[in-house]
């Protein structure tokens, strides 16, 4: 039995894995997909004070709460930056670590470093009535949709999840300094349907512990977890 540990993306809550989570839990593994603070169950902890070091505190927490090792961590979209922070955190404790359609950065870096689209919406942050609260991306025309969901009652089901980003998520840099990080296996999972104007860095050859790149595709939008969630279980699996 496998334990995974699924992230979610800005704007989200953990319920968007409530497609993926019976899938894996059926296969006899332990699933966890908690809503980081400010979501979901957590949304009136929502404040301007909330960022990427707070919700690195809440995976941190819950694993060492749990007790958790070799956990199979999962970050998705913004949570490749969280995950990426908890794992240099808690190296001993992560058995693989899984970027779907996610940010990948390198130390120091910031969501506006590493997907530059995103300053925009810093600064419409700064503009606003609040100052701090980023609403959710629009929805874009088909085959683009709301976060890559294009079916209607998808899309219903989504808007019901999805709240304001904190800025301050996409403002804190990632703290990636601790050499043990490196030994843990990485997979990559790429949706190809993606609008222009969202970059993807490239995937090196070689990850950092030697072995040759794990890149897959899933021919899909960017909330796979909701338009191919059988799918995205056969990859996780494989993990």
């Amino acid at each position: 039995m496998s334990t995974y540990l699924l992230v979610h993306g800005a704007w989200h809550g953990g319920e968007s894995w409530d497609r993926v989570v019976p899938l894996l839990a059926s296969a006899g593994h332990r699933v966890l997909a908690p809503s980081l603070t400010g979501y979901g169950d957590k949304t009136h902890l929502k404040s301007p004070e909330v960022g990427l070091d707070t919700h690195v505190d809440d995976i941190v927490g819950l694993i060492t709460e749990e007790d958790l090792t070799e956990v199979v961590l999962v970050g998705h979209s913004y949570a490749g930056l969280v995950v990426s922070s908890v794992a240099n955190q808690v190296p001993d404790r992560i058995g693989h670590l899984v970027y779907l359609d996610a940010m990948v950065p390198e130390d120091g870096e910031s969501a506006a470093d590493v997907q530059p689209v995103t300053r925009n919406l810093i600064e419409q942050a700064a503009r606003s009535g609040s100052g701090w609260r980023i609403p959710p991306l629009p929805e874009m025309p088909p085959p683009f949709g709301l976060f890559g969901v294009t079916d209607p009652a998808d899309i219903a089901w989504l808007r019901t999840m999805l709240s304001d980003q904190p800025v301050r998520c996409l403002q804190q840099p990632v703290r990636l300094d601790n050499p043990a990080m490196d030994a843990i296996p990485r997979t990559h999972i790429h949706c190809t349907v993606k609008p222009e104007g969202i970059a993807r860095r490239p995937v090196a050859p070689i990850q950092p512990n030697g072995a040759p790149a794990r890149v897959w595709e899933l021919p899909t939008g960017h909330d796979c977890m909701i338009t191919m969630p059988a799918e995205l279980t056969d990859l996780l699996l494989e993990c």
